[in-house]
Formats: C-alpha cells, structure tokens, sequence
C-alpha cells in the first residue's frame, strides 16, 4: 500500500466517530453484509459514515491491507477496526456494541 493510500484511508476513518466501509451506502447497501451493518447501527440510532468501496478500487483492496481483514464490510469506531458483519451482529446482540458506540459518541 503506497503512504498516500494510508494516508487517505486514515483520514477516512478519522472523518467520523463511526466509519463503515461497505458495498454501496447506508441508504442503498449492496449486499447483504453491508445491509446487516446499515440495519444493526440504525437500529441503534446513532450518526455513522459510510464509505461505498465499489465507487473506489484503490480503497476497496487498500482497506483490506490496512486492517489485515479480507472482506467487506469493516465497521471503525474511534479509528479501531471493530470488524465486519458477522462480529458487529455478535457484538449487537450481547449488548456490547452499545457500549462500544456511546463511548465513541461521548468523546
């Protein structure tokens, strides 16, 4: 990954307390995975960003070099990668991404 690819992907994450990198947007997902993502933090109610990887190539690979995590989507919070659909629906339904999310939105 070249510095300036870094470099734009960290000030992606860093736009936002909670940042998701996905397949389309939060108001057109473009796949299931991401759809679970938009549908999990909007029943939270809390503001997030979206970064629709099909729109940019370089970002679409660069993020999964960044985070050393193969797929799409990637949930951030507070800069840390959380994880993608899978951890993020485990994360929901023990209560903990709550948790997670108050305290990103609180700093």
């Amino acid at each position: 990954m070249t510095p300036e690819l870094k470099q734009r992907i960290d000030e992606i994450i860093q736009s936002s307390p909670i940042v998701v990198f996905m397949k389309g947007n939060k108001l057109m997902p473009q796949c299931g995975f991401s759809n679970n993502v938009v549908q999990i933090l909007n029943t939270l109610g809390v503001p997030f960003e979206t970064f629709d990887v099909l729109a940019d190539y370089d970002v679409r690979q660069g993020i999964k070099e960044y985070s050393n995590w193969p797929t799409i989507p990637q949930v951030y919070v507070n800069g840390e990668f959380v994880g993608g659909s899978d951890i993020l629906i485990e994360l929901y339904q023990n209560g903990e991404l709550q948790q997670m999310v108050e305290v990103a939105l609180a700093s």
